[in-house]
């Protein structure tokens, strides 16, 4: 038979391996919450720059769209004094030609890199960029709740204060929630 204050020391080291594995639990969150903040992190990035690149794209098409439209309206003024219908011919041969790359550079479905396409893509890369980052910022409060838990639920085994584990373990329940949150509605809350 063993004494009560056995029993009592028996009692509170199985309360000491539920702690730890909380404790462990909360770790194996917070690595997943790590992993997915990193991940959403360097998609925003990566978001980002494709998103500038399509810009300083849609850029360069339209300086060049304004660059053959003054040349061809240019030329167009010049014809005036050209009396040669030969001449004349070619210059709105030319003039045609460059108002034909001019509607090129506006819009041009097949290549999906005309200034209208551009716009579409430029945009849907800041979308894309904004929602990553939106995880991103859920998994760090998620990964900072995370650590909380796991140093109250610490403090728990020290003190022997049962509500401090209860704390941890609430903590990392919100934990898990914002990172369902940040996987599956990373736009929503805030």
């Amino acid at each position: 038979m063993s004494s009560p204050a056995t029993e009592a020391a028996e009692n509170h080291g199985g309360g000491n391996k539920r702690i730890a594995l909380l404790i462990a639990l909360l770790a194996l969150l917070l690595a997943f919450s790590e992993i997915g903040g990193k991940s959403a992190e360097q998609d925003a990035l990566a978001r980002n720059i494709e998103a500038s690149n399509l810009w300083a794209f849609f850029q360069a098409k339209t300086i060049r769209s304004t660059t053959v439209r003054t040349a061809a309206e240019e030329m167009e003024a010049g014809m005036v004094g050209v009396t040669d219908p030969a001449a004349r011919e070619r210059m709105q041969k030319r003039i045609d030609d460059w108002l034909k790359t001019v509607a090129r550079y506006e819009s041009e479905p097949e290549t999906n890199e005309g200034r209208k396409e551009l716009v579409v893509r430029a945009k849907a890369a800041e979308a894309q960029r904004d929602i990553s980052s939106a995880r991103d910022d859920k998994y760090d409060i998620a990964s900072g709740l995370l650590q909380i838990a796991i140093v109250i639920s610490s403090a728990a085994i020290i003190t022997g204060v049962g509500l401090l584990a209860v704390t941890g373990a609430g903590l990392g329940l919100f934990g898990l929630a914002l990172m369902l949150l940040a996987q599956f509605a990373p736009t929503a809350l805030f």
